[in-house]
C-alpha cells in the first residue's frame, strides 16, 4: 500500500509483524491573503509528559539553499528549537525535507524509525509547530497513547499558520 507521506512506526522488536503500529500525521497549511507568502518552516515531534522530546518525526524547511543556509532560520520554530533543534545538525537523515505549500499534507516514516521503536507504552503528545518568514507562528498539540489498542482519529486545529491536525493511529 503506497500511502503519500503516512507516518508508520514500529515499537520495540519482538517481533516486527506482531509490535508494528501504524500513525498517519495529516496537516493543513492554509492559503493566507499576504503581499509576501513564504512557504512556512514545520517540525513535528513527539514529547513524553513531561514535555521533553523522545523523537523528531519531521523538519520541514529550505533544504536547497546553497551551503545549508536554510537551517539558518530553524530558530524560528522556537518551541522545537528550545526543546531539541538546537541539539542536532541538520539536515537530519530520514527527519528533514523540503517546504510544504498551501493545501493539505500528510508524513510518513519507515516503520523501522529507531527512535520510535524504542518508545516504552505510555501517553504522548504529537507536536506540531509552523514559522513563516514575514509571518506568525504557531503550534498544536495532539495526545497519543502509544503504542495504540484500537484505530482512533485524534484531531487539533490552528488558527493562521496551521489548520486542521489530525493524527491516526492503528495497531
Amino acid at each position: 500500500m503506497k500511502l503519500r507521506y503516512s507516518i508508520a512506526v514500529g515499537l520495540p522488536l519482538v517481533s516486527v509483524s506482531a509490535m508494528a503500529a501504524d500513525l498517519t500525521l495529516k496537516f493543513d497549511l492554509p492559503q493566507l491573503n499576504v503581499a509576501e507568502y513564504h512557504r512556512p518552516y514545520v517540525a513535528a515531534w513527539l514529547e513524553n509528559g513531561d514535555q521533553k522530546v523522545v523523537a523528531n518525526l519531521a523538519v520541514l524547511y529550505d533544504v536547497k539553499k546553497k551551503d545549508n543556509a536554510g537551517a539558518k532560520w530553524l530558530k524560528d520554530m522556537r518551541q522545537w528549537w528550545r526543546k531539541s533543534g538546537r541539539d542536532v545538525e541538520m539536515p537530519l537523515d530520514g527527519v528533514s525535507g523540503a517546504t510544504r505549500g498551501p493545501g493539505e499534507h500528510t508524513l510518513s516514516f519507515p516503520v523501522a524509525k529507531e527512535a520510535l521503536n524504542k518508545l516504552p507504552a505510555g501517553n504522548y503528545q504529537l507536536v506540531i509547530e509552523a514559522a513563516r518568514e514575514a509571518g506568525g507562528r504557531e503550534l498544536v498539540k495532539v495526545p497519543v497513547a502509544w503504542p495504540p489498542k484500537s484505530a482512533a482519529s485524534l484531531s487539533g486545529k490552528g488558527k493562521e499558520e496551521l489548520g486542521n491536525v489530525i493524527v491516526q493511529v492503528k495497531p
